[in-house]
């Protein structure tokens, strides 16, 4: 049973390692139900959690939930002894404390950025974490310390990462200039911006219309006749009594 449970943990923990870069060490942030459980298991977190987790592993709290711990009286002050032993991280309610669930949800907002862990036994503070994409569930089952199966959430964000659905849109630009300058794709294919420019006239409206055979057939066929104009020549003109000279008929 024990290596059954390190085989879904090995494999859990090889999805968030692959899919949302969690690397060690592993930053785990614990509330006062779950120190509560440990306390109540005799679980050693510090000793038992590295090994289940497979790397080094940083234990840490706020102070939100010490001192939720604080006002709940002597019940939980076992548990308020070993959240004290862990490293205090700095949350956004210094001056006015809110309840520890609420101080966990707000340290995994925006996508989990620090790659927190979150241990809690709180049903409610489980589902929703359940509901964010990239978040570690951690909870004790009989006797032992348990990380959940990737949520549907996170299921579905790395499904659209692989479709490609989540690139924004100046890293698509730069794979597809990547792709050109590899060789990949040729320059043509690629997508280019146009311009829009003012559109000129239909170039079909500017056709000559076509003359019809019917129309062709009942049109007469005109030559063109070359007109020959001759030029009168003018005769030598003459006036009585006297003769031009060089004339035939001049007398001697």
């Amino acid at each position: 049973m024990k290596i059954t449970r390190q085989k879904h943990a090995k494999r859990n923990m090889g999805f968030y390692k692959y899919n949302f870069g969690f690397r060690e060490p592993f930053q785990v942030l614990l509330d006062g139900t779950f120190c509560q459980a440990a306390l109540r298991n005799k679980i050693q977190i510090r000793e038992q959690l590295p090994g289940y987790l497979g790397g080094a592993t940083q234990l840490c709290t706020t102070r939100c939930v010490l001192k939720e711990l604080e006002s709940l009286g002597k019940e939980l002050y076992g548990a308020k002894l070993i959240a004290q032993r862990f490293q205090v991280r700095h949350c956004s309610h210094f001056k006015s404390p809110v309840s520890g669930s609420t101080c966990l949800l707000s340290m995994t907002e925006g996508d989990n950025p620090h790659h927190y862990f979150t241990a809690t036994q709180d049903q409610t503070l489980a589902t929703k974490i359940k509901k964010r994409a990239g978040i570690p569930l951690l909870f004790i089952i009989q006797n032992t310390i348990v990380l959940d199966k990737p949520s549907a959430a996170s299921l579905a964000s790395v499904q659209a990462m692989q479709t490609n659905k989540l690139i924004p849109e100046h890293q698509k630009e730069s794979i597809s200039r990547l792709k050109e300058e590899q060789g990949l794709v040729k320059p043509l294919e690629a997508k280019k911006r146009k311009r829009k420019r003012i559109a000129g006239p239909n170039p079909l409206s500017c056709l000559k219309k076509k003359k019809k055979k019917g129309q062709e057939a009942t049109q007469p066929t005109t030559t063109k006749k070359k007109v020959n104009r001759k030029r009168n020549k003018r005769k030598p003109e003459t006036t009585a009594g006297i003769v031009q000279p060089g004339s035939q008929n001049a007398e001697a």
